[in-house]
């Protein structure tokens, strides 16, 4: 007889992957299925921050935000290789939001989360601080205060590896074409996308965390009727070239009261986003758009002395955030929290839906639907994630370049951008890429902007990378860096990888 799963998770993204990682961890049977790759979604086109999300507070999610900021310190213990702290500096403009209300709000911010280790606000005269340079100089006063930045996509395959590691199942490429009850365990049907091969899985309880296709999930695969739980918006992002030597972020406000970030990018870019429209579409289209290009642009261009332009983007992505409905008349508006439903129980297979969150609550969303699980399958370990390093991350979390001083120490040869890019993405598992390498030739085939073989052989082995897409846009983000003979060099090289099943996927 097949063996029977205690949970089936819908959906690579970080809610699916850290849901899965948990439960696997307290001790549960786990097997997750993703259509795609992983955080091919909107996990990865996200604005790439832990936050508490200052401007929430205008829509009085006190709750939302005092658990998001609690979070910032706990993840960057967690992973001080992809996640670290960052100072965001709010420019005041006269005619938008009053002083004494940014001030109120940050006050609060510093206040109610529990902040330990990062600094708390401060407030900056633009004409003699170096944040004032590359703005206007009509901004005389600005308030700086502490977030977090985050390797989105990294975030999404760490937990995967970690879930992996403790004995999930997890398997990319791979949809879930039909889900059906038999008495109190569900039937899953799964079709593998490159061979189409199909196979079904059966399992005690089912998580629907597929994102901007959670409704779908529910109405054409598990077959119920007048979905409408979640209201999709678009966010998209341009990326330019430096616009700021910095190592700070900026906060700018809109006029029409919206916000846009502009952070620093890959050592050598910037990032500005996002935008927040209601999105009518299939999520697997979503694109950037002429309007939203030319609105990022013109609200960045307010503040910065140099306007930004369209020759200046190097990159875009957009990605559809699939938020609770709350009926908010306006996309930015419209709630992050996160909402868990359940069905089902008493001799009916139960299913648990989530819509919604943000990636900064990813964990404590899993600890929430661990509690929604146990609820029908009864208690077996104890919450564990909030002490736990994700892989790579152990290591104390101001000592990054400690830890890159360790590498290079290890392997000499490594020049130091190197050595600091491997360690911001891998952290100790760093010398599991590199193995017994004395030199740069023992790392095989360089693909261009130091992406060597071994890297790439390692992505495919250990984190499900099947693609040059997911190498260069999702694992490390060298496709800023590379040529389209070289993407396609990588490209070719990786269907040989594919072809000889090499991908480690469980």
């Amino acid at each position: 007889m097949d063996a029977i799963h205690d949970i089936f998770v819908i959906g690579g993204g970080i809610n699916g992957c850290g849901i899965a990682r948990d439960a696997v961890g307290r001790g549960f049977s786990v097997f997750l299925a993703e259509m795609n790759d992983l955080a091919s979604g909107t996990s990865s086109g996200s604005t790439k921050l832990i936050h508490g999300g200052l401007r929430y507070l205008e829509f009085y999610e006190f709750r939302l935000v005092r658990e998001a900021l609690m979070e910032r310190e706990v993840l960057w213990k967690n992973a001080p290789h992809i996640i670290w702290p960052m100072r965001f500096v709010l420019p005041y403009a006269k005619g938008l939001r009053p002083a004494w209300l940014i001030r109120l709000g940050l006050f609060l911010y510093d206040h109610i989360g529990g902040r330990k280790l990062l600094p708390a606000t401060r407030t900056l005269d633009m004409s003699k601080d170096p944040a004032g340079k590359p703005l206007k100089p009509l901004f005389h006063k600005a308030f700086e205060y502490s977030d977090g930045w985050v390797n989105d996509a990294r975030l999404v395959a760490l937990n995967a590896r970690d879930a992996a590691d403790r004995g999930a199942t997890i398997r990319t490429r791979t949809k879930v074409v039909a889900a059906r009850r038999e008495g109190d365990i569900w039937a899953i049907r799964l079709e593998d996308l490159a061979s189409g091969k199909a196979e079904e899985v059966k399992a005690r309880l089912l998580v629907n965390a597929a994102g901007p296709w959670v409704d779908h999930v529910l109405s054409a695969t598990v077959g119920q009727n007048d979905v409408h739980n979640v209201r999709l918006v678009q966010g998209s992002h341009i990326v330019i070239k430096k616009k700021f030597d910095d190592p700070r972020a900026y906060f700018f406000q809109n006029k029409d009261g919206r916000i846009i970030f502009a952070i620093p990018y890959e050592e050598e870019f910037t990032l500005i986003g996002t935008t927040d429209r209601d999105y009518p579409g299939d999520p697997h289209d979503v694109k950037i758009s002429d309007t939203e290009i030319d609105y990022l642009c013109a609200a960045a261009s307010e503040y910065f002395a140099q306007p930004v332009t369209r020759p200046d983007i190097v990159w875009t992505y957009s990605a559809v955030r699939p938020l609770y409905d709350d009926g908010a008349s306006k996309a930015q508006e419209a709630t992050r929290d996160y909402v868990l439903k359940a069905d089902g129980g008493e001799g009916k297979a139960p299913i648990v839906n989530a819509f919604g969150g943000k990636i900064t609550t990813y964990r404590r969303l899993s600890e929430s639907m661990l509690e929604k699980i146990e609820g029908f399958l009864g208690k077996r370990g104890k919450p564990w994630t909030a002490n736990a390093s994700l892989p790579g991350g152990d290591f104390p979390a101001a000592g990054f370049d400690a830890q890159v001083a360790k590498l290079k120490s290890a392997y000499p040869f490594l020049d130091q951008r190197l050595a600091r890019r491997l360690t911001r993405l891998y952290g100790t598992r760093a010398q599991l890429l590199l193995g017994l390498a004395k030199s740069n030739a023992d790392l095989g085939r360089n693909f261009g902007a130091d992406l060597y073989e071994a890297e790439v052989r390692y992505l495919a082995e250990n984190e499900w990378a099947l693609t040059a897409e997911d190498v260069l846009w999702r694992r490390t983000k060298r496709g800023l860096h590379l040529s389209r003979e070289q993407v396609s060099a990588l490209d070719e090289f990786m269907r040989g990888i594919s072809q000889r099943h090499v991908v480690a996927a469980e």
